[in-house]
């Protein structure tokens, strides 16, 4: 009775110290980030004018979760930040193939949103393919750049590995997007969203300028959880 109970008791610690193991912060941060990669994916499949330029619409949230991948490295390690990255891709590919399921079945009469649904929601599947890659690519560069800063450089000046991360990997981000969703490329230069490259230019510049200033108000965001050079 009690070895039972002496086991029991041993089984008991280990399930706590598991699910102490990962604090709330990280669960909040990887939850944070994987719904603003969602929130922005989607919004970008639409092309606003905001002071008379075009912007994709996930252009006001994408830019956060650069810095929120900075804090899950920050706080779980680069392997886990590198997993990460990759799950919210493969996330992101399976909501856009759910989606054009979703619109391409037939709708009930007396809903009458069926065609709405579908020019919303239905995906355009250069901007998601385009959006995915420019994600994954900038964001495991971003990766590279702060462990670099971290190891290499210093542990200090928290802001700086921030800034310097996104500095290099932001414009990396928002040249694939901007090039692979509306430039001329081979094979793609008749597909009805391609663009002049002039207004390509335009919209890599614009957008810069505000994925640019959101990081900038999100840097902050770094302080949210204990020092952790991981």
């Amino acid at each position: 009775m009690t070895v039972l109970a002496s086991q029991t008791k041993g089984k008991q610690e280990i399930t706590r110290g598991v699910a102490t193991a990962v604090p709330a912060t990280a669960v909040i941060i990887v939850a944070a980030y994987i719904g603003a990669q969602m929130l922005a994916d989607i919004t970008s499949l639409k092309i606003g004018l905001v002071a008379g330029y075009a912007v994709d619409m996930g252009t006001f949230i994408y830019p956060i979760t650069f810095t929120l991948r900075d804090l899950v490295h920050k706080t779980l390690g680069k392997r886990n930040a590198q997993a990460l990255i990759i799950m919210a891709a493969v996330i992101n590919v399976l909501m856009a193939m759910y989606l054009s399921w979703a619109a391409s079945v037939p709708s009930d009469p007396s809903w009458g949103l069926g065609a709405e649904f579908s020019a919303i929601l239905g995906p355009l599947w250069r901007i998601v393919i385009a959006s995915i890659v420019a994600e994954v690519v900038s964001e495991l560069l971003d990766t590279e750049v702060y462990h670099w800063f971290v190891t290499r450089i210093t542990e200090n000046y928290q802001w700086a590995r921030v800034l310097l991360s996104n500095s290099i990997s932001v414009p990396v981000d928002n040249l694939i997007f901007a090039v692979g969703a509306f430039g001329a490329l081979p094979f793609l230069q008749d597909h009805f969203l391609t663009l002049p490259w002039a207004t390509v230019w335009q919209i890599f510049v614009f957008n810069l300028i505000v994925k640019y200033g959101m990081t900038l108000i999100s840097l902050p965001l770094i302080y949210l959880s204990p020092k952790n050079s991981n």
